[in-house]
Order: structure tokens, then sequence, then C-alpha cells
């Protein structure tokens, strides 16, 4: 199972030991081995192998299961181990903190990680033109319900600083209007949205300044006010960011080929957009953890079955 380097017992994570040296470490879970009285876990994941229902399960940082192969976790965590790092540490904290304060963490996290060689790598790697046309965000009240869509299907509406700003002023918009019942966001086209628009990534180099823009404009401050409010319709792609933001959404309603995706480790950075947050909200920091460590695609099946969709419907409209 895994390298041999890597798969220790639980009882290696006392306070006592040497400092752990490799980028993961691997527990298996069916062995049943106890865990030390204090626990220090590692500054980097700690993978478990086996069932969910063991009693260590709760303990580590992920459980690998399907979509996930034990074998691309650890080869994304390898080629990426700072990013890894960082996200397996944020999650581990973010239960314990008020949704607020968990946007801040996610962001100063992100910071850290913009300024890391793992992303400038990236970046120098996947150098993106600017769309031709800015993107837009419809709104539209009809009685009690504000519609808010992406329309931006050119591009399958991924998102840009105009988009972003509007949504922030929308949402902003539904907690100061208690008459406003029900917000409904949607995608227009066949896509929900492929989330944020790579040609912006980088155009903030500084990670501080990245940091008070985000604090001060990132939608999900103002989603996570109307989140009781807040129903999400997902055709087709959802990802990134537009995943991250639909994840605040007190109802989540998805066609039968939806499918949702966080391939930001890949890019060296972690979900910066409030995922880390929302989805933890949604379906745990485990899962949260699977899905950003593996960054594999969840049919609309499997995340109904994992609680981040709440319902399934062959009509969205």
């Amino acid at each position: 199972m895994g390298s041999n380097k890597a798969l220790v017992k639980p009882a290696r994570f006392w306070l006592g030991e040497e400092r752990w040296s490799e980028n993961f470490a691997l527990i298996n879970l069916d062995a049943d081995e106890p865990w030390p009285e204090d626990i220090v876990m590692p500054p980097c994941p700690v993978i478990g192998v086996g069932s969910r229902a063991a009693p260590g399960a709760k303990i580590v940082d992920a459980v690998i299961e399907a979509p996930a192969s034990l074998d691309g976790v650890m080869a994304q965590i390898d080629a990426h181990p700072r990013a890894a790092a960082v996200i397996v540490q944020l999650l581990r904290v973010l239960p314990s903190l008020a949704m607020h304060e968990g946007l801040t963490a996610e962001s100063l996290a992100y910071a850290a990680l913009q300024g890391s060689q793992e992303h400038r790598t990236w970046k120098e790697a996947n150098k993106a033109e600017a769309s031709a046309a800015p993107g837009k965000v419809q709104l539209s009240r009809t009685g009690e319900i504000l519609e808010v869509v992406l329309d931006r299907p050119g591009v399958d509406n991924a998102i840009d600083r105009t988009m972003r700003d509007a949504l922030y002023d929308a949402f902003q918009a539904a907690a100061l209007d208690p008459s406003i019942a029900r917000v409904v966001l949607r995608g227009q086209g066949k896509a929900f949205s492929l989330g944020a628009d790579l040609a912006e990534f980088g155009t903030t180099s500084d990670p501080a300044t990245a940091h008070a823009i985000r604090a001060a404009t990132l939608p999900a401050q103002m989603a996570a006010r109307v989140a009781s409010r807040l129903v999400a319709r997902i055709q087709g792609a959802c990802v990134g960011s537009a995943l991250e933001l639909a994840a605040y959404a007190g109802k989540i309603v998805a066609g039968p080929r939806a499918w949702f995706q966080l391939p930001e480790l890949a890019m060296g950075i972690l979900p910066g957009a409030g995922g880390c947050v929302s989805l933890t909200h949604r379906i745990g920091r485990q899962r949260t953890a699977l899905l950003i460590l593996s960054g594999k695609r969840l049919s609309a099946q499997r995340a109904l079955d994992w609680g981040l969709v709440d319902e399934l419907v062959d009509d969205l409209a």
C-alpha cells in the first residue's frame, strides 16, 4: 500500500518523535492501531486507507475513496508538496472557526501560496491570453425571487473581475433586503461555470495586496450572509471558484450531467474563493481535502451521495 517510507502506525505521531520528513503519511485504518493520547499531526497530508467507519478515520486528513485513487493522490502531493501541506493545515482548523473567520484564514493561506515557487512555476507554464469581452451577471427580480445569472457562455461562464464584483454587489443587495425571500444562482448555456478566468491569475502579484482585495470584494463574503435563501442550480461543469461559491447555497440542485472539480492543487494554490470554508461546511474537511488533493471530477450522482448536491433533476428550467 503506497510508499513504504510513508506508511506508518498512528503511534508515530506523538510529541517525542523526530520530525516527519516525507511529503505525506499513510495510515492503514483497517489495522485499527491505537493513536497516542496527545496526537501531534505532521505538517503534511495524513491519508487514511481503509474503512471510513474505522475509529482513526476521524483523525486523518482524508480517506481514499472513489473517484480518487491512492496513487493519484500521492502523485498530486509529490508534485505540489508545499501547497498540499498548507491545504490540510488550513482544513484542520476551519471546523473550529466561524465562517467569516474561516474566510480570513483561507485568504491568508491562499496569499502564502500565491508567492510560492510551485505557483510561480505553474504560471510560467500556463500563460493565458485575456478574453476579448468582459463577462456579465444578469439580475432579474420576480416578486420575492432574485435571479442571478452568470452570462458569459462563450467561455463557459469563466468568472472575471467584472463578474466577481457584480456577484458581490448582487449578494450584498440581497443581504440588505429582507423582502427577497430567495436568491437563485445559475449559469447561462451548457455549463454552470468553469471557474475563475485563468487570464487574470497573477495580475495582482503582491500577496498582501491580493489578500486585501479579497477581504473587501470576495463574493463569498456576501453569499455566506444569504446562504439560507440561496439556491444554486447546476448544469454541466461546475469548477473551481464557481463550485466554491455555489457551495454556500442552502440548497443545490443539479442536472444529471453536472460535474464538479477543484483543480487548484495542480496550480500550486488552494481554492481561494471561499471554497475551503463552504465545502468544509457542506461535505466535511476530509472529503473537501480529498476533492482538492485528488483534483478528480465528481459526478452528479456521487455529489448527491456525498451531500454536495441536495437534489438531482432532469429539468433545471
